[in-house]
């Protein structure tokens, strides 16, 4: 979905094949301007919004590790081209986890507005151009940190920042990403909301470990209220007006399987959902408050109530930031949803993403990187896996990443906003213990 002038740029919608890119997006120029040569477009799942990666166009995307298994989404393509060899480095779009999802890779969404998003086709599609507090991140994907520090380099120039006057002209930082101070690391292995299979918790721990011996210091943290996060904040943020600009992407098209469910759901008239809701509310206390499903989700009814919302996500911003301060952290070290799901799970789990999409409702940078890979003893814990309260939504998840040994474990680093070179700097230093050891 990046444009390439001369090429098709379609988000996997079957009506927009007619239509030629004739200009290339900001960082597509300023990448040829520095000596990169762009030579493949990859695929994305229907619309972008989905952590599979499969379209009517172009099909089903496959893992290179294990061809039963999905790369992620919704930069999946470029997470299978890169894991399986055919590249040295992509570029990928965040708006929930989609550059921290694919394939074990090392990825980096930084702040939004970073990076320039200036004629990428995102913006073209009502979804995501809506003015909205959670915005759409563009960054690299590629196989080790220092290829992610080197891209980031490249784009942070005077190039970019004189094409697009929007971004803040803040060259890469070297002198932080090369500092070897000891960092005051902040962890969790879980959020509360969606507990996460137990290999990538183990990741969390050892990471933890590793961290330690190497003289910094960890401080156990707790991100406060993710199911409010998750309900109130991050998908009311996308489905405010109930889905209906999210169904006109679709509009004179085929959905895709994957997404069939989804769509379905928000093309009940409102008195419809106003029914099922209602049925599903009390179910959420039955389940401890854990029902993880979009028709539980209230659509924003006026302006005065859209600006309450957006204002509800600032006072959680500074909130989380409050909490971080007093901790005195440099950075945060916790988990990212995984393993490589089973094809045709990730549109059943929606909700699953609550560990990155946390970081895209704050706008911190964050950044994955592989630390270990599923053993047979996670996959024999994996059997008495029961997530929260062992509701379908947890069953699911013990399906979806069952099968996985051999596949890779990362870990998610987290910085605050502006500091990518500090994120990557502690993804470096991730990396580098997680190879010796």
């Amino acid at each position: 979905h990046f444009s390439l002038q001369g090429h098709l740029s379609t988000c996997g919608l079957v009506q927009c094949l007619g239509t030629v890119v004739q200009e290339d997006s900001i960082l597509v120029k300023v990448l040829k301007r520095q000596g990169a040569i762009p030579f493949a477009m990859t695929n994305v799942p229907q619309s972008l919004f989905n952590y599979d990666c499969s379209n009517p166009i172009f099909g089903q995307t496959l893992n290179p590790f294990n061809h039963q298994k999905s790369p992620g989404g919704s930069s999946g393509g470029e997470g299978a081209l890169i894991a399986g060899g055919g590249s040295i480095l992509g570029i990928g779009s965040d708006i929930g986890g989609s550059i921290r999802l694919p394939c074990g890779l090392c990825g980096l969404k930084p702040t939004a507005e970073r990076l320039s998003v200036w004629c990428t086709c995102l913006l073209n599609m009502d979804i995501c151009s809506r003015p909205t507090p959670v915005p759409c991140a563009l960054g690299p994907m590629a196989r080790d940190v220092d290829s992610l520090a080197l891209c980031m380099k490249a784009l942070l120039c005077q190039e970019m920042f004189w094409l697009d006057p929007t971004v803040p002209p803040i060259p890469f930082n070297e002198e932080v990403y090369s500092s070897s101070a000891p960092l005051r690391v902040g962890y969790y292995d879980t959020d509360g909301y969606f507990p996460l299979p137990p290999c990538m918790r183990r990741a969390v721990w050892e990471t933890r470990g590793a961290l330690q011996a190497a003289g910094h210091e960890l401080v156990p943290f707790s991100p406060p209220r993710i199911h409010y996060v998750m309900t109130e904040l991050f998908l009311k943020t996308f489905f405010a007006d109930g889905g209906r600009a999210w169904l006109d992407v679709f509009t004179g098209g085929i959905v895709d399987p994957s997404l069939k469910s989804q769509v379905n759901f928000y093309k009940i008239p409102r008195l419809g959902k106003k029914l099922l809701a209602l049925i599903l509310k009390p179910l959420q206390f039955l389940l401890l408050l854990k029902l993880k499903n979009v028709a539980t989700i209230s659509a924003c009814r006026s302006v005065k109530e859209m600006w309450n919302h957006h204002h509800q996500i600032e006072a959680y911003r500074t909130e989380f930031i409050t909490q971080w301060r007093e901790l005195r952290l440099d950075v945060v070290l916790c988990p990212v949803l995984g393993p490589a799901f089973t094809t045709g799970y990730p549109g059943k789990l929606l909700t699953a993403i609550s560990s990155t999409m946390l970081y895209n409702v704050l706008n911190f940078p964050a950044g994955v990187v592989p630390v270990s890979t599923v053993t047979e003893a996670d996959e024999e814990e994996l059997k008495l896996y029961q997530g929260c309260c062992d509701d379908p939504w947890d069953r699911t998840l013990k399906q979806a990443v069952a099968g996985a040994v051999g596949l890779p474990v990362a870990v998610q680093c987290i910085a605050l906003p502006w500091q990518e070179e500090l994120c990557l700097r502690f993804m470096k230093e991730v990396e580098t213990l997680s190879r010796e050891k």
